[in-house]
């Protein structure tokens, strides 16, 4: 089969297309036709050497796709010629992978393969900082960081869908545009954007994936017993706080780590896509898909996002 490799960690231009065996299926695992993988910031990290996970090259990036099963164990919740998404954490860039069974969920017929494929680590992330992390309720106002970004997309989404009025900082007006597009009921400029906020209001929740320089104008747009989820930080530099910020203005900064807290949890995941589906199947979540390259061009999509060219997603089509 053919697969996207990491053969050195050069970054985006040290991946190539090569012929590989297929997976081989474990007992609890589900095989996989793969026909479209979400490509993520983690992924240009990883051909970096950057990321937390660093395996020895040559291996096969990818951790999010959509597909038809091909095998499955008995049990599983899933049969071959299924439609689904999985997170296998990686190996998904490639025609075939094999997906831990409880990591394999049902893609409603009203979603395409490539809107599927931007699921898993966006929107379950989403899901996980929103309502477990951060207790969004319907009413309450969210400013959302990066908000054309692929997170950034999913966060506006989801909280429009459940009610929330959403601000969304952006650096462009074709930014603002994606942003609106994905339900922000506001848009503000990166620059001054915590004088823009604060005339709005302020809000209750600020979702942050960017990190950097924003974060202390972040917390500066808090409500009182206002949170800041911290998703990561694309930025490059990790933020500092001053922990007075917090007593003085009742305010918390939490952290989310989707996937060690949900991988960790048999039934996790499962519970998150039940209480998402709903909103898939109504067309309230829908991912926005920037571009989407063959598996050949998997440098280049990686490199769109290596230099910040990206607002939604980039898809690999199988």
């Amino acid at each position: 089969m053919r697969a996207v490799q990491v053969v050195r960690l050069d970054g985006p231009a040290a991946v190539e297309v090569r012929d590989v065996p297929e997976p081989v299926r474990a007992p609890e695992q589900v095989l996989l036709d793969v026909r479209a993988a979400g490509v993520n910031f983690p992924d240009v990290l990883q051909s970096k050497g950057l990321y937390q996970y660093k395996p020895d090259p040559p291996f096969t990036l990818g951790s999010e796709v959509a597909g038809v099963v091909r095998a499955a164990p008995d049990g599983a919740g899933v049969n071959p010629g299924d439609r689904v998404v999985a997170f296998p954490g990686t190996g998904a860039f490639a025609e075939v992978v094999a997906a831990q069974a409880e990591h394999v969920l049902p893609l409603p017929d009203e979603v395409s393969f490539a809107a599927g494929a931007c699921l898993p680590m966006n929107y379950l992330t989403a899901h996980f900082a929103l309502l477990r992390r951060g207790h969004l309720r319907a009413g309450q106002a969210v400013l959302v960081q990066g908000a054309a970004g692929g997170v950034g997309t999913a966060c506006v989404q989801l909280a429009a869908a459940e009610g929330a009025t959403v601000i969304a900082v952006v650096s462009t007006d074709a930014k603002a545009e994606v942003a609106r597009a994905a339900g922000a009921a506001h848009t503000v400029p990166v620059e001054g954007f915590r004088d823009a906020v604060q005339a709005l209001g302020g809000v209750d929740l600020v979702v942050d994936p960017v990190g950097g320089d924003r974060f202390t104008d972040s917390l500066r747009c808090l409500r009182p017993e206002g949170r800041l989820l911290v998703i990561g930080f694309t930025a490059g530099d990790i933020p500092t706080v001053k922990v007075n910020r917090l007593l003085l203005n009742n305010i918390d900064v939490v952290g989310v780590g989707w996937g060690g807290y949900a991988l960790g949890r048999p039934g996790y995941l499962a519970g998150q896509w039940a209480e998402l589906e709903p909103h898939l199947r109504a067309g309230r979540l829908d991912p926005l898909i920037s571009e989407s390259f063959p598996l050949e061009r998997a440098g280049e999509a990686l490199s769109r996002i290596d230099g910040r060219r990206v607002t939604g997603k980039v898809v690999l089509e199988v």
